[in-house]
């Protein structure tokens, strides 16, 4: 259970019920909680249920019961959002710890805090009113992805050497050419792979058929030459460590990492995500339909996959210079004669 086992009944009930009903993973449950205990602990020193100079760290919120949520107001929502922008640790483990989150964490947290009181009004219908219903989340700058170029793209793989390179290239292959979160290349088994697809697990343990290109069937064919000769621990999992377990998220990080600095690209500002947004950046544009890309990415919502329409500043130029009026000027009137 991690964390959700010290979330009063409460909160556990929501947790719970975003874990079984709605299906999310582990992790953003635990987020979930964690954002929430944040709020709470906070709440406890504005109401004055704890010593008002108490770490927040130190305060425990086992005992946070509907009496304490009901009291919440908007206005001690935004109060907490003032700590969070001015006051709160970005990193507790910083020697010199820098204060205030920014736009984006403490939108998360917002997001967290109304779910957890839409359930509440909606789902358990243990409130009448949403307290927080009118909440506004902090504005965050939409940034374009960032992606490696086609000629980039070229560069990592053919750069791939190494123990693991049928491993490595393999994964690099199907993040570029499949558009894969990281946690779906991990998740792989041997029962996932078919000749021309895999079935990959998504968010909210949803399936979907991704079909494979003669890159990846080769990439994938190399790899299992590799792996039936590997005493798996793990003889589930499709990717091996090492160590013959499934390869760990962060064995993945740290090899897209590496490879990205043997090629001699920045390995500082790409990462394993950022082949992802490669991928879907280059079906786009070379005539991938953008609902098609939502499938193949797994999307529930188009909003999220249409970030990935951005078009580059030559391909602007050109859509300006074919407008038939770009030539056009109108004649210059001659200041002579009647007005």
């Amino acid at each position: 259970m991690g964390y959700r086992s010290q979330a009063p009944e409460i909160i556990k009930s929501f947790l719970v019920y975003h874990e079984t009903i709605k299906g999310h993973s582990k992790r953003t449950v635990d987020e979930y909680y964690l954002d929430l205990r944040t709020f709470f602990r906070y709440i406890k020193i504005e109401k004055g249920l704890v010593p008002r100079f108490t770490e927040l760290s130190d305060i425990s919120i086992s005992d946070v019961d509907l009496d304490l949520v009901k009291s919440v107001t908007l206005s001690d929502v935004y109060s907490f959002l003032s700590y969070l922008s001015r006051d709160r640790v970005r990193n507790q483990r910083d020697s010199e710890p820098e204060f205030g989150l920014n736009a984006r964490s403490r939108a998360r947290k917002i997001a967290a805090i109304r779910s957890f009181y839409k359930y509440l009004t909606v789902k358990a219908q243990l409130l009448d009113k949403n307290p927080v219903q009118n909440l506004d989340s902090p504005k965050t700058l939409k940034s374009l992805p960032q992606y490696l170029t086609l000629e980039e793209s070229r560069k990592l793989l053919s750069s791939v050497e190494g123990v693991n390179k049928e491993r490595d290239f393999c994964i690099l292959t199907i993040f570029l050419n499949c558009g894969l979160r990281i946690s779906e290349v991990v998740g792989l088994n041997l029962s996932h792979i078919a000749d021309d697809h895999i079935r990959v697990l998504g968010k909210g343990g949803k399936e979907r058929i991704v079909y494979l290109n003669d890159a990846c069937v080769s990439a994938i064919n190399d790899y299992l030459a590799v792996r039936k000769n590997i005493a798996a621990i793990d003889k589930n999992a499709f990717f091996l460590s090492n160590r013959r377990k499934r390869i760990s998220r962060q064995t993945v990080h740290h090899l897209v990492k590496n490879h990205l600095a043997a090629a001699g690209l920045d390995s500082e500002q790409y990462s394993s995500h950022k082949l992802r947004h490669t991928a879907a950046t280059l079906m786009l544009k070379n005539g991938v339909d953008i609902r098609t890309l939502q499938e193949v990415l797994g999307h529930e919502h188009l909003n999220t996959t249409e970030i990935y329409t951005h078009i580059d500043n030559a391909e602007l130029r050109i859509a300006a210079s074919a407008n038939p009026l770009g030539s056009f000027k109108a004649e210059k009137k001659s200041n002579t004669g009647d007005n």
